[in-house]
């Protein structure tokens, strides 16, 4: 019964985790989408609050990456402790966990590289840029080629993380 309650509330805190990974790219995207609207002109109070709130779902992502890897290890732990061996997985069991683990993988690929290289460099140029004076146009053009890559990693970690979503489900195949 105790390995059951602690596998619960790991899977619990997994699904939650999951669910994260998929909403903040897709909410990201959204953003981004309605801020396209107004093309590749800085508007400076809205672009601020973008860029504020992009860059400030970062730790939010890290979190949930942290508590999928944690609850991932931690749950075929939990089978050892309780059973002294690990639990036996069906061949689509296995499949689908080397694939929710190179998604995942890709996802932290991803992430790297927006909140270390990208985002540091939108925020250079963000503090820059001023209210009440237009952009230099060299660096208004690199601001926007630096989203435009960041929403392309977006895009292509929303779809990583619906891979996640998809090959959890399978996991207990066989079971």
């Amino acid at each position: 019964m105790t390995e059951q309650i602690i596998h619960g509330i790991l899977l619990a805190l997994h699904n939650i985790a999951l669910v994260g990974c998929a909403a903040a790219p897709f909410y990201n995207r959204n953003l981004v989408n309605t801020r396209a609207q107004f093309g590749p002109k800085l508007h400076y109070k809205l672009d601020k609050v973008v860029e504020d709130t992009l860059q400030g779902n970062a730790p939010y992502c890290m979190a949930f990456i942290g508590i999928l890897f944690f609850t991932g290890i931690t749950m075929p732990l939990n089978h050892y402790l309780f059973n002294g061996a690990f639990k036996q997985l069906h061949l689509i069991a296995i499949s689908a966990l080397a694939l929710k683990l190179l998604c995942v993988f890709a996802m932290v690929v991803i992430m790297w590289i927006i909140f270390f290289k990208i985002n540091p460099k939108l925020r250079e140029l963000m503090a820059t840029f001023k209210p009440e004076e237009a952009p230099a146009t060299d660096r208004e053009s690199l601001f926007f080629t630096l989203r435009a890559q960041r929403k392309a990693l977006c895009e292509k970690c929303l779809w990583f993380a619906v891979g996640v979503l998809v090959f959890s489900a399978f996991l207990g195949f066989g079971t």
